[in-house]
């Protein structure tokens, strides 16, 4: 989300300040209403990883977007391009028949991605749709037969684990510090650019409760409630996705906070001249 264009607050980029003191790249290179991919990303990125280490320096990549790094250190499948005419009739579905008909659909025509993906995941759901009446082949085949084996660079994975009750009341903290540093007024100025409510951008975390709220569809507490309990469910949908990764290094927080700089250094000098 933080390569979004006036998308600051609710996507907690890093300030001008911290900008400054250390260096940041692919944050706000598109417009609210432009499309970006997995496969986008791993292109931008590369070219930036490479750029810096031709500068003898050492990337770090940060987030916490688990498709677009597993992307970037593994690979993407070949499954088809999107089809505009295809998505839009499962959005019509979707919005005409309920989200709970295309999970459903999905369920029938390919149950182990149903499993994998929340059926609250419309975008996702209508992808691994997508690659089915494209091709024929669950999406979940071609991840398989792909098998995500390539290794284009010689990465330590970091994961921070923190105690759930803790989490969630730092997501709670966070949400709250949002509000107070402007999310309503960010969120308003964005549509005033023009930009439609249902750009994809404005359906995220905490631009999504925002804009209803705005438009008269929900009242204040019942969108700051929303933002709240939908991070948490984010968090833990992230933290289940990490959690089948086996080259991932889990530090837990705030206990082995001082873990984070030794193993950074052991790995630096075992693959870094």
């Amino acid at each position: 989300m933080q390569v979004y264009r006036f998308l600051d607050i609710g996507t907690s980029k890093p300030t001008p300040a911290q900008q400054e003191a250390v260096p940041h790249h692919l944050l706000s290179i598109i417009n609210p209403d432009e499309e970006f991919s997995a496969a986008q990303f791993k292109k931008r990125a590369g070219q930036a990883i490479h750029d810096i280490t031709a500068r003898g320096l050492t990337p770090l990549v940060v987030g916490g977007t688990g498709l677009y790094i597993r992307a970037l250190t593994r690979g993407l499948c070949a499954a088809p391009g999107k089809s505009e005419e295809l998505r839009h009739e499962l959005k019509h579905k979707a919005q005409t028949e309920g989200k709970d008909a295309l999970f459903k659909l999905l369920q029938k025509k390919d149950p182990l991605s149903a499993q994998r993906i929340s059926p609250n995941d419309t975008v996702r759901i209508i992808r691994a749709l997508e690659v089915w009446y494209l091709t024929g082949v669950p999406i979940s085949d071609h991840h398989r037969l792909h098998g995500f084996q390539e290794s284009p660079y010689e990465t330590l994975k970091i994961g921070l684990h923190r105690d759930r009750k803790e989490l969630y009341q730092r997501i709670e903290q966070r949400v709250d510090r949002m509000i107070a540093d402007g999310l309503r007024e960010e969120v308003t100025s964005v549509l005033n650019r023009g930009h439609a409510p249902q750009v994809k951008s404005l359906q995220s975390i905490g631009y999504k409760q925002m804009v209803s709220f705005i438009q008269g569809l929900s009242s204040w507490d019942e969108a700051v409630s929303q933002i709240k309990k939908a991070t948490k469910r984010l968090a833990k949908r992230q933290l289940t996705w990490f959690r089948h990764d086996p080259e991932i290094v889990w530090i837990k927080l705030p206990e082995q906070a001082r873990e984070v700089p030794l193993t950074v250094k052991n790995f630096l000098k075992l693959h870094v001249n």
